[in-house]
Protein backbone atom coordinates (compact mmCIF):
# COMPACT_ATOMS: atom_id res chain seq x y z
CA UNK A 1 0.00 0.00 0.00
CA UNK A 2 0.99 3.10 -0.57
CA UNK A 3 0.95 5.60 2.04
CA UNK A 4 -0.12 8.40 0.70
CA UNK A 5 -3.36 7.05 -0.42
CA UNK A 6 -4.74 4.79 2.44
CA UNK A 7 -8.00 5.94 3.16
CA UNK A 8 -9.82 4.91 6.69
CA UNK A 9 -13.43 5.15 6.56
CA UNK A 10 -15.46 5.37 9.66
CA UNK A 11 -19.61 4.93 9.19
CA UNK A 12 -18.80 3.25 6.14
CA UNK A 13 -22.79 2.19 6.66
CA UNK A 14 -24.07 5.31 7.07
CA UNK A 15 -25.46 7.89 4.65
CA UNK A 16 -22.44 9.40 3.20
CA UNK A 17 -19.80 6.95 4.66
CA UNK A 18 -20.15 4.12 2.30
CA UNK A 19 -20.46 6.29 -0.88
CA UNK A 20 -17.49 7.96 0.21
CA UNK A 21 -15.74 4.97 0.25
CA UNK A 22 -16.71 4.15 -3.46
CA UNK A 23 -15.54 7.37 -4.23
CA UNK A 24 -12.27 7.28 -3.00
CA UNK A 25 -11.40 3.89 -4.15
CA UNK A 26 -12.51 5.03 -7.39
CA UNK A 27 -10.34 7.94 -6.87
CA UNK A 28 -7.66 5.78 -6.42
CA UNK A 29 -7.60 5.52 -3.00
CA UNK A 30 -6.81 2.08 -0.95
CA UNK A 31 -9.91 2.17 1.69
CA UNK A 32 -9.78 0.87 4.99
CA UNK A 33 -13.08 0.30 6.29
CA UNK A 34 -14.11 -0.29 10.02
CA UNK A 35 -16.46 -3.09 10.76
CA UNK A 36 -17.20 -5.59 13.94
CA UNK A 37 -17.83 -7.79 11.56
CA UNK A 38 -15.33 -8.35 9.18
CA UNK A 39 -16.27 -11.64 7.39
CA UNK A 40 -19.89 -10.13 6.93
CA UNK A 41 -18.42 -6.91 5.51
CA UNK A 42 -16.61 -9.42 2.85
CA UNK A 43 -19.82 -11.15 1.91
CA UNK A 44 -20.73 -7.63 0.28
CA UNK A 45 -18.11 -7.81 -2.62
CA UNK A 46 -17.06 -4.20 -1.92
CA UNK A 47 -13.41 -3.54 -2.82
CA UNK A 48 -12.47 -2.24 0.40
CA UNK A 49 -10.22 -3.65 2.62
CA UNK A 50 -11.87 -4.61 5.96
CA UNK A 51 -10.70 -3.93 9.56
CA UNK A 52 -12.50 -5.38 12.32
CA UNK A 53 -12.90 -2.41 15.05
CA UNK A 54 -15.50 -0.47 16.81
CA UNK A 55 -15.43 3.31 16.67
CA UNK A 56 -15.97 4.22 20.02
CA UNK A 57 -12.87 1.92 20.83
CA UNK A 58 -10.18 4.48 21.01
CA UNK A 59 -7.17 1.44 20.44
CA UNK A 60 -9.26 0.10 17.45
CA UNK A 61 -9.53 3.25 15.33
CA UNK A 62 -5.58 4.16 15.86
CA UNK A 63 -4.62 0.55 15.09
CA UNK A 64 -6.74 1.10 12.06
CA UNK A 65 -5.64 4.36 11.01
CA UNK A 66 -1.87 3.14 11.03
CA UNK A 67 -0.52 4.48 7.82
CA UNK A 68 -3.29 6.03 6.08
CA UNK A 69 -2.87 9.63 5.55
CA UNK A 70 -6.73 10.39 5.52
CA UNK A 71 -9.72 9.56 7.96
CA UNK A 72 -13.02 10.09 6.87
CA UNK A 73 -15.29 9.97 10.00
CA UNK A 74 -18.90 9.40 9.00
CA UNK A 75 -19.97 7.53 12.05
CA UNK A 76 -23.09 8.90 13.95
CA UNK A 77 -24.83 6.57 16.44
CA UNK A 78 -27.94 4.79 14.37
CA UNK A 79 -31.45 6.70 14.18
CA UNK A 80 -30.62 9.65 16.78
CA UNK A 81 -29.95 7.26 19.32
CA UNK A 82 -27.13 8.04 21.96
CA UNK A 83 -26.28 11.20 20.76
CA UNK A 84 -25.02 13.34 23.47
CA UNK A 85 -23.14 10.31 24.78
CA UNK A 86 -21.36 8.67 21.91
CA UNK A 87 -20.49 11.53 19.18
CA UNK A 88 -18.07 13.28 21.66
CA UNK A 89 -16.03 10.23 22.48
CA UNK A 90 -16.21 8.72 18.86
CA UNK A 91 -14.62 12.18 17.73
CA UNK A 92 -12.00 11.88 20.45
CA UNK A 93 -11.07 8.55 19.22
CA UNK A 94 -10.56 10.26 15.41
CA UNK A 95 -8.75 12.87 16.71
CA UNK A 96 -5.83 10.61 18.72
CA UNK A 97 -6.02 8.38 15.24
CA UNK A 98 -5.04 11.17 13.10
CA UNK A 99 -2.83 12.69 15.72
CA UNK A 100 -0.83 9.21 16.24
CA UNK A 101 -0.88 8.50 12.23
CA UNK A 102 -0.48 12.25 10.99
CA UNK A 103 -3.71 11.54 8.68
CA UNK A 104 -5.90 14.27 7.29
CA UNK A 105 -9.67 14.44 9.37
CA UNK A 106 -12.44 14.97 6.36
CA UNK A 107 -15.81 15.25 8.45
CA UNK A 108 -19.17 15.32 6.81
CA UNK A 109 -20.67 18.09 8.95
CA UNK A 110 -24.43 18.90 9.48
CA UNK A 111 -26.79 21.78 9.16
CA UNK A 112 -27.93 21.42 13.30
CA UNK A 113 -24.57 23.48 14.32
CA UNK A 114 -26.97 26.65 13.36
CA UNK A 115 -29.99 28.61 14.65
CA UNK A 116 -32.28 31.04 12.87
CA UNK A 117 -29.48 33.81 13.43
CA UNK A 118 -27.38 32.12 10.90
CA UNK A 119 -30.57 32.07 8.34
CA UNK A 120 -31.10 31.79 5.53
CA UNK A 121 -27.68 31.86 3.50
CA UNK A 122 -25.63 29.30 5.68
CA UNK A 123 -21.70 29.92 4.76
CA UNK A 124 -18.41 28.62 6.05
CA UNK A 125 -18.29 31.16 8.63
CA UNK A 126 -22.06 31.75 9.94
CA UNK A 127 -22.06 31.62 13.43
CA UNK A 128 -23.57 28.48 15.16
CA UNK A 129 -25.85 29.01 18.07
CA UNK A 130 -27.99 25.99 17.49
CA UNK A 131 -31.33 25.77 19.89
CA UNK A 132 -30.79 21.70 19.98
CA UNK A 133 -28.72 19.30 21.53
CA UNK A 134 -28.05 17.93 18.54
CA UNK A 135 -26.67 21.06 17.42
CA UNK A 136 -24.62 21.69 20.28
CA UNK A 137 -23.08 17.86 20.63
CA UNK A 138 -22.18 19.02 16.42
CA UNK A 139 -21.07 22.09 17.31
CA UNK A 140 -18.75 21.34 20.43
CA UNK A 141 -17.27 18.20 17.65
CA UNK A 142 -16.41 21.04 15.11
CA UNK A 143 -14.67 23.09 18.20
CA UNK A 144 -12.50 20.61 18.95
CA UNK A 145 -11.10 19.72 15.22
CA UNK A 146 -10.40 23.38 14.96
CA UNK A 147 -8.38 23.19 18.25
CA UNK A 148 -7.06 20.33 17.37
CA UNK A 149 -5.79 21.93 14.32
CA UNK A 150 -3.15 23.89 16.59
CA UNK A 151 -1.85 20.56 17.91
CA UNK A 152 -0.89 19.41 13.86
CA UNK A 153 -4.17 17.76 13.89
CA UNK A 154 -5.36 18.60 10.29
CA UNK A 155 -8.71 18.31 9.10
CA UNK A 156 -11.70 18.81 6.55
CA UNK A 157 -15.37 19.78 7.27
CA UNK A 158 -17.62 19.34 4.66
CA UNK A 159 -21.25 20.45 4.95
CA UNK A 160 -24.61 18.82 3.46
CA UNK A 161 -28.42 19.31 3.60
CA UNK A 162 -30.15 16.15 3.75
CA UNK A 163 -29.30 13.10 1.95
CA UNK A 164 -30.91 10.80 -0.50
CA UNK A 165 -29.51 8.56 -2.82
CA UNK A 166 -29.66 4.55 -3.55
CA UNK A 167 -27.90 2.66 -0.69
CA UNK A 168 -28.58 4.58 2.32
CA UNK A 169 -29.69 3.04 5.33
CA UNK A 170 -30.48 5.80 7.04
CA UNK A 171 -32.25 9.25 5.68
CA UNK A 172 -35.09 11.12 5.56
CA UNK A 173 -35.96 10.57 2.38
CA UNK A 174 -35.65 6.53 3.05
CA UNK A 175 -37.54 6.47 6.30
CA UNK A 176 -40.04 9.32 6.50
CA UNK A 177 -41.01 10.38 2.89
CA UNK A 178 -41.41 7.43 0.71
CA UNK A 179 -42.03 3.19 1.52
CA UNK A 180 -38.60 0.99 0.30
CA UNK A 181 -40.33 -2.16 -1.23
CA UNK A 182 -43.74 -1.55 -2.80
CA UNK A 183 -44.51 0.97 -5.65
CA UNK A 184 -44.92 4.51 -4.26
CA UNK A 185 -48.65 5.25 -3.65
CA UNK A 186 -48.16 8.14 -1.03
CA UNK A 187 -45.21 10.57 -0.46
CA UNK A 188 -44.80 12.73 2.74
CA UNK A 189 -43.45 15.92 2.83
CA UNK A 190 -41.60 17.28 5.78
CA UNK A 191 -41.02 20.59 4.58
CA UNK A 192 -43.79 22.88 3.48
CA UNK A 193 -44.72 24.80 0.50
CA UNK A 194 -42.76 27.80 -0.21
CA UNK A 195 -39.89 26.74 2.12
CA UNK A 196 -36.72 26.42 0.89
CA UNK A 197 -34.65 23.58 1.83
CA UNK A 198 -31.01 21.64 0.65
CA UNK A 199 -31.02 18.18 -0.62
CA UNK A 200 -27.80 16.19 -1.24
CA UNK A 201 -27.54 13.21 -3.63
CA UNK A 202 -25.06 11.15 -1.72
CA UNK A 203 -22.69 9.75 -4.73
CA UNK A 204 -22.20 13.71 -5.67
CA UNK A 205 -21.21 14.48 -1.76
CA UNK A 206 -19.21 11.84 -1.99
CA UNK A 207 -17.25 12.78 -5.28
CA UNK A 208 -17.03 16.59 -3.66
CA UNK A 209 -15.36 14.91 -0.89
CA UNK A 210 -13.12 12.72 -2.96
CA UNK A 211 -11.74 15.78 -4.89
CA UNK A 212 -11.40 17.36 -1.85
CA UNK A 213 -8.95 14.42 -0.17
CA UNK A 214 -7.38 14.74 -3.49
CA UNK A 215 -6.04 18.05 -2.42
CA UNK A 216 -5.88 18.15 0.72
CA UNK A 217 -2.22 18.80 1.05
CA UNK A 218 -3.13 22.18 -0.49
CA UNK A 219 -5.81 23.06 1.55
CA UNK A 220 -5.51 24.73 5.18
CA UNK A 221 -4.83 23.07 8.41
CA UNK A 222 -8.80 23.30 9.29
CA UNK A 223 -11.21 24.10 6.46
CA UNK A 224 -14.80 24.02 6.19
CA UNK A 225 -16.50 24.29 3.25
CA UNK A 226 -20.49 23.72 2.58
CA UNK A 227 -21.77 21.65 -0.39
CA UNK A 228 -25.15 23.24 -1.38
CA UNK A 229 -26.64 20.15 -3.34
CA UNK A 230 -30.07 20.36 -4.88
CA UNK A 231 -32.26 22.93 -3.40
CA UNK A 232 -35.48 22.62 -3.18
CA UNK A 233 -37.26 25.84 -3.81
CA UNK A 234 -40.79 25.75 -3.58
CA UNK A 235 -40.37 23.40 -0.52
CA UNK A 236 -42.35 20.63 -2.87
CA UNK A 237 -40.50 19.51 -5.88
CA UNK A 238 -38.68 16.61 -4.53
CA UNK A 239 -42.21 14.87 -3.11
CA UNK A 240 -43.44 16.29 -6.73
CA UNK A 241 -40.65 14.73 -8.67
CA UNK A 242 -40.89 11.01 -6.41
CA UNK A 243 -44.64 11.07 -7.36
CA UNK A 244 -44.30 11.80 -11.02
CA UNK A 245 -41.76 8.98 -11.27
CA UNK A 246 -44.10 6.41 -9.19
CA UNK A 247 -45.86 3.75 -11.45
CA UNK A 248 -49.13 4.41 -9.72
CA UNK A 249 -51.99 6.44 -11.18
CA UNK A 250 -52.75 8.54 -8.15
CA UNK A 251 -49.82 9.37 -5.35
CA UNK A 252 -50.98 11.38 -2.16
CA UNK A 253 -48.79 14.05 -0.80
CA UNK A 254 -48.91 14.35 2.79
CA UNK A 255 -47.41 16.61 5.41
CA UNK A 256 -45.20 14.60 7.85
CA UNK A 257 -46.99 14.52 11.35
CA UNK A 258 -44.92 16.81 13.99
CA UNK A 259 -47.34 16.81 16.06
CA UNK A 260 -47.58 12.33 16.18
CA UNK A 261 -44.20 12.37 15.96
CA UNK A 262 -43.12 14.81 19.16
CA UNK A 263 -45.61 12.78 21.16
CA UNK A 264 -43.92 9.64 20.03
CA UNK A 265 -41.19 11.04 21.38
CA UNK A 266 -42.04 10.23 25.10
CA UNK A 267 -41.51 7.21 24.67
CA UNK A 268 -39.08 6.78 21.83
CA UNK A 269 -35.46 8.90 21.55
CA UNK A 270 -35.54 8.29 17.37
CA UNK A 271 -38.88 9.86 17.30
CA UNK A 272 -38.37 12.51 20.29
CA UNK A 273 -35.02 13.38 17.99
CA UNK A 274 -36.84 13.51 14.83
CA UNK A 275 -39.64 15.99 15.81
CA UNK A 276 -36.56 18.28 17.39
CA UNK A 277 -35.11 19.01 13.87
CA UNK A 278 -38.46 20.63 12.81
CA UNK A 279 -37.58 24.01 12.23
CA UNK A 280 -35.03 23.27 9.73
CA UNK A 281 -38.15 21.86 7.74
CA UNK A 282 -39.70 25.01 8.84
CA UNK A 283 -37.54 27.75 8.00
CA UNK A 284 -36.18 28.52 4.37
CA UNK A 285 -32.42 28.02 4.07
CA UNK A 286 -29.77 27.61 1.51
CA UNK A 287 -25.43 26.31 1.63
CA UNK A 288 -23.27 28.71 0.36
CA UNK A 289 -21.13 26.71 -1.76
CA UNK A 290 -18.50 29.05 -3.04
CA UNK A 291 -15.23 28.53 -1.32
CA UNK A 292 -16.13 24.45 -2.18
CA UNK A 293 -16.68 25.74 -5.49
CA UNK A 294 -13.16 27.71 -5.99
CA UNK A 295 -11.07 24.83 -4.43
CA UNK A 296 -12.75 21.67 -6.70
CA UNK A 297 -14.49 23.76 -9.42
CA UNK A 298 -18.06 23.34 -10.20
CA UNK A 299 -20.12 20.67 -8.24
CA UNK A 300 -20.83 17.49 -8.76
CA UNK A 301 -24.18 17.30 -9.79
CA UNK A 302 -26.72 14.67 -10.67
CA UNK A 303 -30.14 15.97 -12.29
CA UNK A 304 -32.78 15.64 -9.78
CA UNK A 305 -35.34 13.81 -11.85
CA UNK A 306 -32.41 11.35 -12.53
CA UNK A 307 -30.99 11.23 -9.14
CA UNK A 308 -34.56 10.89 -7.35
CA UNK A 309 -34.92 7.62 -9.65
CA UNK A 310 -31.54 6.25 -8.88
CA UNK A 311 -32.87 6.59 -5.50
CA UNK A 312 -35.95 5.00 -5.72
CA UNK A 313 -34.62 1.89 -7.94
CA UNK A 314 -32.19 1.28 -4.54
CA UNK A 315 -35.27 1.69 -2.27
CA UNK A 316 -37.18 -1.46 -4.24
CA UNK A 317 -39.59 1.14 -5.69
CA UNK A 318 -40.72 0.64 -9.21
CA UNK A 319 -40.58 3.63 -11.69
CA UNK A 320 -42.46 5.01 -14.86
CA UNK A 321 -40.11 3.83 -17.74
CA UNK A 322 -37.89 6.72 -19.19
CA UNK A 323 -39.01 7.55 -22.92
CA UNK A 324 -37.11 4.56 -24.96
CA UNK A 325 -36.79 2.39 -22.21
CA UNK A 326 -38.46 -1.08 -22.72
CA UNK A 327 -41.66 -1.29 -20.39
CA UNK A 328 -40.83 -2.95 -16.95
CA UNK A 329 -36.95 -2.13 -16.91
CA UNK A 330 -37.95 0.36 -14.36
CA UNK A 331 -39.00 -2.17 -11.97
CA UNK A 332 -35.53 -2.97 -11.23
CA UNK A 333 -32.59 -1.41 -9.38
CA UNK A 334 -29.63 -1.22 -12.27
CA UNK A 335 -27.23 -0.15 -9.38
CA UNK A 336 -25.58 -2.79 -6.66
CA UNK A 337 -27.18 -1.98 -3.44
CA UNK A 338 -25.32 -4.12 -1.25
CA UNK A 339 -24.21 -2.32 2.07
CA UNK A 340 -21.24 -2.84 4.82
CA UNK A 341 -22.83 -4.03 7.70
CA UNK A 342 -22.14 -1.92 10.93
Amino acid sequence: MTASKIALVLGATGSIGYEAARALDAHGWVVRALTRDVDRAARTGASFYFVEGDATDPASVVQAARGASLIVHAANPPSYRGWSRLVLPMADSVIAAARASGARIVLPGTVYNYGPDAMPVLAPDSPQNPRTEKGRVRVALERRLEAAADDGVRSIILRFGDFFGPRLRSSWFRQGMVRPGRPITGVFNPGRAGIAHPWTYAPDGAEALSRLADIEATLPPFARYHFAGHLDETGTTMVETVARLSTEPRVRITRVPWTALAVLGLFNETMRESARVKSFWRTPYRLDNASLVAAIGPEPHTPLRNAVRITLHGLGCPTKPEPGEPSGTSSTAPNNTSELPS
